[in-house]
């Protein structure tokens, strides 16, 4: 089911859609990632647009609560037949378990390792003693025993967590910022040719895309600029 996949999603919000976004990258290999801003404030409809328009779709709500509650959380979502649902990984794994026993068809859950804008000292405030990458990596390891199909982590953890789950688990990164752009909130980024020569299997990248003055152009140069690193 991975061919179902895009290497790249695009992040959009309400404001976008309004601006003809979806519209304006028809047609580009590329997928869809809806977040909570914007599922809360438009739902089903817009997911049903995006599925309509054909366009893989990540949806992004980062599931976090009792293994009951998230369950019946991803049953509820089987029905818009989302290519990628998330949770936290630091659910727990009996959540996670939870979450993959209530899938459906082509959904894959992966699970949110550790936010991108997060850092080592925003984990200290947590009182968590831990090197972001190290937690990254024994979130994710949990994941995969929890038979999850894989993790959204920061380009700066693929590596690692490539080396410890093998070439099958799937890996996604936000924090994506291609040359010449601001970090903006996020704190562990790369660029995206970076991300995929580290190991990722797909990328998500947001404002770069939506402030261009020629979104679909801009698209067309991250495909282009990531080729070379996609592995056969």
């Amino acid at each position: 089911m991975r061919e179902t996949i895009s290497k790249l999603y695009v992040a959009v919000t309400g404001d976008n859609i309004d601006q003809g976004i979806l519209e304006k990258l028809h047609g580009l290999p590329i997928g869809i990632k809806v977040g909570l801003e914007l599922f809360v404030s438009r739902g089903s409809e817009v997911l049903e647009t995006i599925r309509n328009l054909g366009y893989s779709l990540f949806l992004d709500l980062k599931f976090h609560d009792i293994p009951y509650t998230v369950a019946g959380a991803v049953r509820s979502a089987n029905k818009w037949e989302p290519d990628l649902l998330n949770v936290h990984a630091s659910g727990g794994i009996e959540m996670m378990r939870a979450a993959s026993g209530a899938v459906e068809g082509r959904t894959h859950i992966i699970a949110v390792t550790l936010l991108t804008s997060l850092d080592r000292v925003d984990l200290k405030r947590m009182n968590i003693d831990s090197d972001p990458a190290d937690l990254v990596v024994s979130l994710a390891c949990s994941a995969r025993e929890a038979g999850l199909y894989g993790v959204v982590c920061s380009p700066h953890e693929v590596a690692g967590i490539r080396k410890e789950t093998g070439s099958d688990f799937f890996i996604i990164t936000p924090g994506i910022r291609p040359v010449g752009f601001s970090s903006g909130d996020q704190k562990r980024i790369a660029t995206p040719l970076e991300a995929i020569e580290w190991g990722a299997d797909s990328i998500v990248v947001g404002r770069p895309i939506i402030s261009s003055s020629d979104p679909a152009e801009t698209v067309r140069g991250i495909l282009k600029d990531i080729q070379p690193g996609i592995r056969p």
